[in-house]
């Protein structure tokens, strides 16, 4: 059962940077002036920031694994 909730949040956090390229809307009123290259570096560099609070919180949880189990390194 915990496989099974462990493969459905790495499979979400995979595909959700791509199912999910919205904008807050200061950055789409600056996209919509601009050209298309711009409105693409715009949704990759939120993308990107997007990315370390998860591996933060990611690294956080397999720390707490490592714990609990009582792993030493």
């Amino acid at each position: 059962m915990h496989k099974k909730v462990l493969y459905f949040f790495g499979l979400l956090f995979i595909l959700l940077p791509n199912l999910l390229s919205a904008q807050c809307a200061m950055c789409k009123a600056v996209v919509e002036t601009g050209d298309v290259s711009m409105a693409e570096g715009v949704n990759n560099g939120i993308t990107y920031l997007m990315v370390f609070p998860y591996l933060l919180v990611g690294a956080l949880l397999y720390a707490l694994y490592r714990y609990r189990k009582g792993i030493k390194v």
